[in-house]
C-alpha cells in the first residue's frame, strides 16, 4: 500500500470529475490526492484503509475522503478471480475544495460545508438514510450536464453536512504526511500482513520484511500509522470476522480460528472492543436471527 500522490483527471471542460468503475483494481493501492473523494460502492466488498482506520467495506457504503488523506480499498480476492461471477461497481467523484471559487466556503451560508470538508480530512462513512440519499444523488450526477452537476454535488454535500448519521474514521492525531515517507517499506509491510494476518506473525518475521531491527520496526510502524503493529493485526482479524459473520456459513468457533484468533476469549474481547457489539449481536443485525 504505497502512499502515492495521484493526479486525478477531470477533463478539459469540467470543473470536477465523476465516473463509474466496474473493475476492482482501479487505484488499487495506498494513495492520496489533493481532491476530495466521494465514493459509493454499488457492488463489491473488501478491506478499507483510510488514514489509520481499518474496516470492512461492502455494497451500499458511501465514504467521503478529504484532501491529501491516504486511502486504499482492497477488494476481496474473489473479485480478481476470472472464473468468479463476483463483480465490482463503483461511482466516484473527485473535486478540489475550492473548485467553486476561493470565497465560496467563506460565505456564512456555507459554514456547515466548510466544517464538513475539514472533518473529511479524517474520512467519513455515511449511515442509514444519509447513505441512500447521497448514493442516489451520485447516480444522478453521472448523467448530469452543465450547472446541474454543481447543483447535485452541493446538494449531496449539504445533506451530509446537515445530518448526524455519519462516522469519522481516522483518529484525530493521525498525520497523513508521515505515511508518504519511505512508502515502499510500509507497502511491503501492509501487503505481507494482509496475506498472513490469519496466522501468528512473529515480530522478527515482519521486522525482516521491513529490513529493520525489531525495536526499530515497532517505532517505525507506530510513527507511520499511529498504532502498534499488534493493534493493526487485531483490526484486520476483526474485519475478517465481520465478513464471515455476515455470510453466516460458519459457526462461531470456526469464525474465531478462520479470522486468526487463537481462543474465544480474545475473539470476544477484541471484537467487542472494536465493533461495540458481541459477535452474535453483530451477526443478528444482518441476519435477523
Amino acid at each position: 500500500m504505497r502512499a502515492q500522490l495521484l493526479k486525478v483527471s477531470k477533463g478539459a471542460d469540467l470543473s470536477f470529475s465523476v465516473r463509474r468503475d466496474r473493475v476492482p483494481y482501479v487505484n488499487n493501492r495506498w494513495h492520496f490526492h489533493k481532491e476530495v473523494e466521494l465514493i459509493h460502492f454499488r457492488a463489491g466488498e473488501g478491506s478499507q484503509f483510510i488514514g489509520d482506520s481499518v474496516k470492512r467495506f461492502k455494497a451500499g457504503d458511501v465514504v467521503l475522503v478529504g484532501s491529501n488523506l491516504p486511502h486504499y480499498w482492497r477488494f476481496d480476492d474473489i473479485y480478481f478471480d476470472e472464473c468468479s461471477a463476483a463483480s465490482a461497481d463503483i461511482t466516484v467523484s473527485h473535486f478540489d475544495e475550492n473548485f467553486w471559487g476561493e470565497r465560496f466556503l467563506e460565505l456564512p451560508e456555507n459554514s456547515a460545508l466548510k466544517t464538513l470538508l475539514n472533518n473529511a480530512k479524517r474520512g467519513i462513512v455515511l449511515r442509514g438514510v444519509t447513505r441512500h440519499k447521497v448514493a442516489g444523488l451520485l447516480d444522478k450526477l453521472i448523467g448530469a450536464n452543465g450547472a446541474q452537476r454543481i447543483v447535485l454535488l452541493i446538494e449531496a454535500l449539504s445533506f451530509i453536512a446537515s445530518c448526524n448519521d455519519i462516522e469519522i474514521l481516522s483518529s484525530i492525531g493521525f498525520n497523513p504526511i508521515s505515511l508518504d515517507v519511505d512508502s515502499e517499506r510500509i507497502e511491503a509491510v501492509y501487503d505481507y500482513t494482509q496475506k498472513n494476518f490469519d496466522r501468528r506473525i512473529e515480530l522478527k518475521e515482519i521486522s525482516e520484511i521491513a529490513n529493520l531491527s525489531q525495536n526499530s520496526f515497532c517505532r517505525y510502524f507506530k510513527s507511520r500509522t499511529g498504532k502498534t503493529y499488534s493493534q493493526y493485526i487485531i483490526e484486520l482479524r476483526v474485519g475478517r470476522a465481520c465478513k464471515l459473520l455476515i455470510e453466516n456459513r460458519l459457526c462461531l468457533k470456526q469464525i474465531c480460528y478462520e479470522s486468526g484468533f487463537n481462543n474465544f476469549t480474545s475473539f470476544h474481547k477484541y471484537f467487542k472492543m472494536i465493533t461495540g457489539k458481541s459477535p452474535l449481536s453483530y451477526q443478528r443485525q444482518f441476519t435477523g436471527g
